[in-house]
């Protein structure tokens, strides 16, 4: 990096702040145990394979990045899909989505706007991806890690059932969780404005995403921002929710959870240091 972070660090506090709950849903349901402790155990599985049982994507700007008109000096935020394809289907779309990138094609959207680093681990089997889920907690991976520790931001994406979440089938909603108290008021505000349902994931302790150690609150300040999306709503974000066709078959439903993310980071972005 070009410059010192250490200025950033005293913003920690502001960011960990506490938020107020705005709904009060019934506890999560429990959570099965992860087969894997970390990624790292997983890799290192030799009956696994990489491109065969499951992927990992993901893009780096910055000092590393050869187009100069992408270059930033203090990458601000990083999206982190842990679970993606087969595991919490949609969050890979949403993913590159959110980091600036059509889904179909990988090539910026057209609305503009900046492009933020990702990183996405992807069950790829066509049965039993539940089996490579790692608790976010122990994410372990070198590159995750790598992109996180070095944002002031960033932003994990995951996916419950309403029962989870503690809702009624059928219920189409994202809890906003992390220790990031702007970045959470941002995205429940933004979200709102956007007639989507979110609810302050404070209040399912389970699906709250603010332990320190979860991947999304590696970063720079000590903090980060968590979305637990329905099955339901992610399942209205798709015309065709299968993994060969949901990247071709996005819905307005999918570009408006986009749109209100996106400027949620922004309006995040736009309150800290320049660097």
């Amino acid at each position: 990096m070009v410059t010192t972070r250490r200025g950033f660090l005293g913003m920690a506090a502001v960011a960990g702040a506490a938020m107020p709950v705005l709904t009060q849903p019934p506890a999560a349901a429990a959570v099965a145990a992860d087969l894997y402790p970390s990624n790292s155990a997983m890799y290192a599985d030799t009956t696994l394979g990489e491109g065969q049982d499951y992927g990992r994507r993901h893009r780096r700007h910055g000092s590393f990045d050869d187009d100069l008109s992408l270059r930033v000096a203090v990458p601000r935020t990083t999206v982190l899909a842990p679970h993606g394809g087969g595991i919490e289907p949609g969050t890979s779309e949403l993913c590159l989505a959110i980091a600036g990138y059509h889904p179909a094609d990988l090539v910026p959207t057209p609305a503009g706007g900046p492009v933020f680093d990702y990183w996405m681990f992807e069950g790829l089997r066509s049965s039993g991806n539940a089996e490579l889920h790692v608790t976010s907690t122990n994410c372990d991976d070198r590159i995750a890690r790598s992109l996180a520790g070095g944002a002031l931001n960033a932003l994990g994406l995951h996916g419950c059932t309403p029962a989870q979440a503690g809702l009624a089938d059928g219920s189409q909603a994202v809890l906003v969780g992390g220790r990031s108290g702007a970045f959470k008021s941002l995205l429940l505000e933004r979200f709102g404005i956007a007639g989507i349902r979110a609810i302050d994931a404070v209040s399912v302790p389970a699906l709250q995403g603010d332990d320190p150690s979860n991947i999304a609150n590696r970063t720079l300040l000590g903090a980060g921002g968590q979305l637990e999306i329905t099955t339901p709503l992610r399942q209205a974000m798709f015309e065709v929710n299968t993994r060969a066709d949901r990247k071709h078959t996005t819905t307005a439903v999918f570009w408006a959870f986009i749109q209100a993310t996106r400027s949620a980071i922004q309006g995040l972005e736009s309150s800290q240091p320049t660097p």
